[in-house]
């Protein structure tokens, strides 16, 4: 799922290099994903009212219920 998440944001981002993306179990077994980006690329990630945001999310969501897992994306 990490791959797959650095892979899309690694396709939207100037600065590729500049991805972190840290993962946190909580209690009910959902998994949150948290993508770091360079400031100067945030726009790019997070898209003209969320849009982008939102299918990143969309498609990580998809991918999970495939696995039948829970996760959580968040773009800090």
């Amino acid at each position: 799922m990490e791959a797959l998440l650095k892979a899309i944001a690694s396709g939207l981002v100037e600065k590729p290099e500049e991805i972190v993306i840290t993962t946190e179990e909580q209690e009910n077994g959902t998994t949150v994903y948290h993508l770091h980006v360079a400031e100067d690329d945030m726009g790019r990630v997070i898209g003209k009212q969320g849009r982008i945001a939102k299918a990143i999310r969309v498609v990580m969501r998809a991918a999970a219920t495939r696995n039948e897992q829970k996760i959580v994306v968040e773009i800090d």
